[in-house]
């Protein structure tokens, strides 16, 4: 299956205004963020923004931009509606979503969310991480419920939360934002409206899960730092010292 890996990103932030923008080590995260997609040599790649200063720097550093809508209620729809102007001839049938705030994913990341669909059963890849017993409590760590057995390293996510799910002793895992999307998947999931779940958790994949999709997931290492505040992009602009 050809592949695209689109980059939703947009200013509007309640937590780190213009956050796209910031300058980790010369470069603007966006673009930080781009250049860990091309070091994956998945194919294609592309930003989605509706900004026309994500647009500009972009563009500067050599990549590609497509400007967008601003009134999209999730980053998913917003590459959506990117893919439908990039790709009117349908050439993409593997489509991955990788948030514009990691500046530090590893490519072999990308690789294994997009291995996830090889199998015909699974309707979406994405990643997940062992959670660390002092963070689970923390609302800002999405975590996941799955009955991995010993030794497996992928298996179907049953459940999304910012709670702790499952309940009880063992062990927890953490989503990393990343998606990997069958075209048919993403262009079902982008025609229907948000559910309950989703609006009630904030959380997108559950309206994927509400619609009966498979979820796949597998396990890495660990968790690539989000910059959701100043001080992750404090974190993330000492690893480049």
């Amino acid at each position: 299956m050809k592949t695209i890996i689109l980059i939703p990103s947009r200013l509007a932030s309640t937590r780190l205004p213009n956050k796209p923008l910031k300058n980790i080590a010369g470069l603007p995260m966006i673009v930080r963020v781009m250049e860990c997609a091309k070091k994956a040599n998945m194919g294609e790649v592309c930003v989605a923004t509706p900004d026309k200063e994500i647009d500009i720097v972009v563009k500067e550093a050599g990549g590609n931009s497509i400007l967008t809508q601003y009134n999209h209620e999730s980053g998913t729809d917003r590459v959506m509606e990117s893919l439908n102007i990039i790709d009117p001839d349908r050439k993409f049938e593997k489509i991955i979503n990788l948030q514009g705030d990691i500046p530090l994913m590893p490519p072999d990341y990308i690789k294994i969310a997009a291995g996830l669909l090889s199998d015909e059963k699974v309707d979406i890849g994405t990643l997940i991480t062992p959670l660390d017993k002092d963070r689970i409590q923390n609302f800002n760590k999405v975590k996941v419920a799955i009955g991995l057995k010993k030794n497996n390293l992928t298996g179907k996510a049953i459940y999304f939360s910012r709670a702790p799910v499952p309940a009880n002793k063992g062990d927890y895992y953490e989503h990393i934002g990343i998606y990997a999307y069958k075209r048919n998947v993403l262009e079902r999931f982008c025609r229907n409206s948000q559910t309950v779940l989703e609006k009630r958790e904030k959380l997108e994949q559950l309206r994927a899960l509400e619609l009966g999709m498979n979820i796949h997931v597998s396990i890495v290492d660990k968790s690539p730092i989000g910059v959701d505040t100043y001080e992750d992009l404090e974190t993330v602009r000492k690893k480049f010292l």
